[in-house]
């Protein structure tokens, strides 16, 4: 008998929270240690009081951060990338937390090398055992171990869509026993079977082991609702609603508030409502903006501006007003690639359009003619990544062509985006390539995560270097 054999009959997955909370002490002490041996090449720094009250610090803080909104929760369906950013944003407010109480007691013997070595340290071994333990429990469960047994309450277009997810990826560790309901017919069965009407609900209960249960009906059976909640008390099956938000919007995400007691719907999440998350983003947007404008422009600049002068007369820069966050206009800088004409505000640019100069194809085909709003991002008026600003006539025309048009400014501009790198820039020929655009913006503003923002830098060279159809 197999390891996972003898293990399959106890709930080990309960204790899965204590166990994280034991192992990330570890691997705070052990960092702790080792950021000593490297900074000083000895552990005797751990007998100076400074030295021993941080490291105490740094336990407690961590306990609570784990503790604090649940933050060592495992989800089955989460993504890596999920894992990872909160993952980043703990160890950033720990960093918070740790100078705060640096700097208050003057802890004058504590090395600020030694610091910035225990979190390079601390966070690498909080990612590698993270992802470590994401793909053993996703081994342990595709053996068919560790899953839950659940059924659907609804043959409907909401039910099917839990059944999608659920049973998405094996590894999610969830088995779909079936769906029960009273009008299922046979031109809507799903892909798992229908295992009866409401009435066989119970005897299903008391014959079937069964984890949970999820009901997606209309609120208008509450009286169906509310005694199968009764049954699932009675028989200890955990009970989950899934609430159809398609008849109030049709986002992809919402998100529900709670004003005291009473819970409020919101249409769509914007992670960058969020205070952290504005800060992460507009730290990296100062850093990354200052070091393209340090690094490349001393030397990249003159060349262009040269080679802007020689081929057509006119001003290096060309400033235009576009929309920017909250539908605001603003100036946006570009090296100019045109020659100057009376309609570069108004008439957008086509494929072998005759304005474009030689060297402005060229600048437009490799982006560099974008680079100069990098000054824009340290003005404070475009981010490194968002929606493409649009002229104030697209915005104007678009508007009223689009109902959810007016979404993407929710977000500051960027010089580069999701959409961008997924085929919808340059040209709108037809009004589907600008609501593909603006849906993929949307999903930017509704999904926002600073690795999601790296990934986008990264497509965007690549594409650069790969050459894109659109780039004209």
């Amino acid at each position: 008998m197999s390891l996972l054999q003898k293990l399959a009959p106890y709930r080990i997955s309960r204790y899965f929270k204590l166990c994280f909370l034991l192992w990330d002490i570890l691997l705070l002490n052990v960092a702790i240690a080792a950021s000593l041996l490297i900074r000083h090449h000895d552990l005797h720094r751990l007998e100076v009081k400074d030295v021993q009250t941080i490291s105490l610090l740094s336990n407690l803080i961590w306990i609570f951060l784990l503790f604090y909104k649940d933050y060592y929760r495992t989800i089955r369906i989460e993504r890596v990338e999920t894992i990872l950013m909160r993952t980043i944003q703990m160890v950033l407010i720990h960093i918070a937390l740790v100078a705060v109480f640096v700097v208050v007691l003057q802890y004058t013997d504590i090395s600020r090398m030694r610091l910035f070595y225990f979190y390079v340290i601390f966070f690498l071994f909080l990612f590698v055992s993270r992802i470590f333990f994401m793909k053993l429990l996703k081994y342990v469960r595709a053996q068919g171990y560790n899953y839950k047994n659940v059924i659907i309450v609804g043959v409907n277009p909401t039910g099917k869509r839990i059944q999608k997810i659920l049973s998405k990826d094996l590894t999610y560790g969830y088995r779909i026993m079936g769906f029960f309901d009273d009008h299922a017919n046979t031109l809507s069965h799903p892909s798992s079977p229908i295992l009866g009407r409401f009435d066989a609900i119970q005897d299903y209960l008391i014959n079937e082991k069964v984890d949970e249960m999820y009901i997606a009906l209309h609120i208008d059976n509450i009286k169906t609702i509310n005694h199968l909640t009764q049954l699932c008390e009675r028989y200890m099956v955990r009970i989950k609603f899934v609430p159809d938000f398609q008849l109030y919007t049709k986002s992809r995400k919402v998100e529900i508030t709670f004003y005291e007691n009473t819970p409020v719907l919101m249409l769509r999440k914007e992670p960058l409502e969020l205070t952290l998350n504005r800060l992460i983003k507009k730290t990296f947007d100062l850093c990354f903006s200052s070091l393209v404008i340090v690094l490349i422009f001393p030397w990249l600049f003159p060349i262009i501006m040269v080679l802007i002068k020689m081929d057509s007369p006119g001003p290096i820069f060309f400033k235009q007003e576009r929309s920017g966050r909250d539908n605001q206009a603003f100036g946006c800088l570009k090296f100019r690639t045109m020659r100057v004409n009376k309609l570069a505000d108004t008439l957008q640019v086509t494929e072998g359009d005759t304005r474009i100069t030689k060297l402005g194809a060229l600048l437009r085909k490799t982006s560099i003619d974008e680079l100069p709003q990098f000054f824009n991002v340290l003005w404070g008026n475009m981010s490194v990544v968002g929606p493409r600003p649009h002229m104030l006539l697209h915005t104007e025309k678009y508007s009223e062509l689009i109902n959810n048009y007016l979404v993407r400014h929710y977000a500051k501009p960027g010089i580069t985006g999701w959409a961008q790198v997924n085929g919808f820039r340059g040209e709108t020929k037809e009004l589907i390539n600008m609501e593909d655009r603006v849906d993929h913006d949307i999903w930017y503003i509704e999904n926002w995560g600073f690795l999601l923002d790296l990934k986008i830098i990264y497509l965007t060279v690549f594409n650069v270097f790969r050459g894109e159809e659109n780039a004209y």
